[in-house]
């Protein structure tokens, strides 16, 4: 009766864990576009700068920056050599979040950008979705958690008992 709760339990938790994966998800791409959108704002005058001087290279207007006789130009060069670079990440990580839905899950876990990441899990709201999608990734969790936990116990059985089992030791005994 014990293993039946226990098996109950852990299916609920895993229930519970697995339907937060899709609004994870959800949440880190929202938050990947908001800061592309803000970096491709942030690079809005310049991209004007590198399209009316160098062809829209922003590379090279990021040369040209850096081997100016101003200093202030010299300088800000690593600014705007930075503010490039993020966008490019941004952009990077938007791209990976428009497929489908194993590899955004895949992303998330594996390639996602540290940094974003965290900051989704910082500001994440726990929250139970009823989307098909949700119950289907708590389901699977569910039943993979209590899966692989039974799985250890009965493991664990198996090698105490020296890998016979109840019946074979009480015919021993008899």
């Amino acid at each position: 009766m014990f293993r039946s709760y226990l098996r109950l339990i852990l299916f609920t938790f895993g229930l519970l864990v697995g339907v937060q994966v899709p609004g994870f998800i959800d949440d880190y791409a929202k938050r990947v576009e908001a800061h592309r959108l803000e970096a491709e704002q942030g690079l809005k005058g310049f991209r004007a700068t590198a399209k009316r001087f160098f062809k829209g290279d922003l590379d090279a207007l990021v040369a040209h920056y850096r081997v100016s006789d101003d200093p202030v130009m010299r300088n800000d060069a690593q600014s705007v050599s930075s503010l490039v670079s993020r966008a490019q990440l941004l952009e990077r990580e938007w791209r990976a979040m428009q497929g489908p839905w194993y590899l955004r899950a895949w992303h998330v876990v594996l390639g996602a950008d540290p940094e974003l990441r965290k900051e989704t899990l910082a500001a994440y709201n726990y929250q139970v979705l009823l989307a098909p999608g949700a119950i289907a990734w708590g389901l699977g969790a569910g039943l993979l958690l209590a899966w692989l936990v039974e799985s250890q116990f009965v493991l664990l059985g198996w090698a105490i008992s020296g890998g016979r089992s109840r019946k074979v030791q009480e015919r021993h005994w008899r």
